[in-house]
């Protein structure tokens, strides 16, 4: 009777190991907000995204807003065009929006900061947001250091 107590017991733990695991997999691969289709789509562009991938938070004051949901080059201006979906409940951004790529936490995962303007209109679907700041890019920053200190000896 105790084995299979015991037995039962491992189980229940074992299931709940594996849902927290799964749980876990979801929220790192950005998957689970992925439930709502209710929204609009604007598009920024930028001369460089860093590691931004589909699926990159978009933010607005700390607080999700939306979802990046396409990235294609622009051979044209030799930009990258990011597409985002902003969720229905956020439909007051003014035209003069400007987006910057941050990067948070530990694992360097990269996010688009929207930051509003002072505009009377808003921004509604299809329209591009002008004022775009690139990713800071680590490699870059340590090259013009370099060079700059070795121009001064």
């Amino acid at each position: 009777m105790f084995a299979r107590f015991t037995e039962i017991l491992v189980g229940v733990f074992m299931l709940l190991f594996f849902a927290a695991m799964f749980i876990l997999a979801m929220r790192v691969s950005n998957l689970s907000g992925l439930t709502s289709n209710q929204g609009y789509e604007i598009t920024a562009a930028f001369e460089n995204i860093g590691g931004l991938k589909v699926r990159s938070k978009v933010s607005a004051g700390g607080v999700g807003v939306g979802r990046v949901t396409g990235i294609r080059y622009d051979s044209e201006d030799f930009e990258a065009i990011v597409t985002m979906k902003i969720d229905e409940k956020f439909d007051q951004f003014p035209l003069d929006t400007s987006a910057s790529i941050y990067t948070a936490g530990l694992l360097g995962e990269q996010y688009i900061g929207l930051e509003p303007g002072s505009d009377i209109d808003f921004l509604e679907d299809g329209h591009e947001i002008e004022l775009t700041q690139s990713a800071v890019v680590l490699e870059k920053l340590i090259g013009q250091v370099v060079f700059s200190r070795s121009g001064q000896q």
